[in-house]
């Protein structure tokens, strides 16, 4: 197996920004690049990887916030979310100066993904599927050779994402959990949106807002 994967927490949110790449090719993609460009670019020479894409779960200001310029500035494909967050990359400016980030530039993402959809870095290739809830756009990145799953922030240990922001839904979000992803197995890990890694099985058993719910 040659997926690999390095999780930077950035911003003042803590947001999870992953770094992922094919160690045959050593080309890399990163998740959700929420912010503090450099310091992701350091790591990504650090570890001696050619970024290629930036791939987006959803476009909330802590997971989007640097996509924009870093796409422009390298010349990056953005690949994601769902186009049912695209009332929230036209607010990135105002999210911004709500949040009190640096300003956020809008953009039009190379490709929108849909449920099913896949897409490759090196001779990986992730399985998206479109969980909405937390955002009408929200996307996951499921690795099924590595048994990993990139949530943002449909699901977190111990808890869910929040519903209370234009466009979420309860209902529809707990709905994403147990039919899109608890599939996906007991045994796969997931790197959530902010905070420790857990898996699916975890949380099947002991999460207080979805545990013992099976889909």
């Amino acid at each position: 197996m040659s997926f690999r994967y390095l999780t930077v927490p950035v911003t003042a949110f803590q947001q999870n920004c992953s770094i992922v790449w094919c160690d045959a090719t050593n080309d890399a993609a990163l998740i959700d690049p929420g912010g503090e460009i450099s310091r992701l670019l350091a790591e990504v020479k650090r570890l001696g990887l050619t970024l290629k894409a930036l791939w987006l779960t959803h476009a909330h200001i802590d997971h989007a916030g640097g996509t924009g310029e870093l796409a422009r500035t390298l010349d990056l494909p953005i690949i994601g979310p769902h186009p049912g967050d695209q009332f929230w990359i036209a607010g990135l400016p105002q999210q911004s100066a709500m949040f009190g980030f640096p300003p956020a530039e809008t953009f039009t993402p190379t490709r929108w993904l849909e449920d099913g959809d896949t897409v490759q870095i090196g001779h990986e290739t992730l399985t998206v599927r479109h969980c909405p809830g937390h955002t009408p756009g929200h996307v996951v990145f499921h690795s099924a050779s590595a048994q990993r799953c990139f949530v943002g922030d449909v699901l977190f240990a111990g808890s869910i994402g929040r519903t209370d922001f234009p466009g979420g839904d309860h209902a529809t979000l707990i709905r994403s959990i147990t039919e899109r992803l608890w599939p996906m197995g007991d045994d796969t890990v997931f790197i959530p949106g902010h905070g420790p890694e857990s898996s699916f099985g975890e949380e099947r058993r002991t999460n207080p807002f979805v545990g013992g719910r099976w889909g």
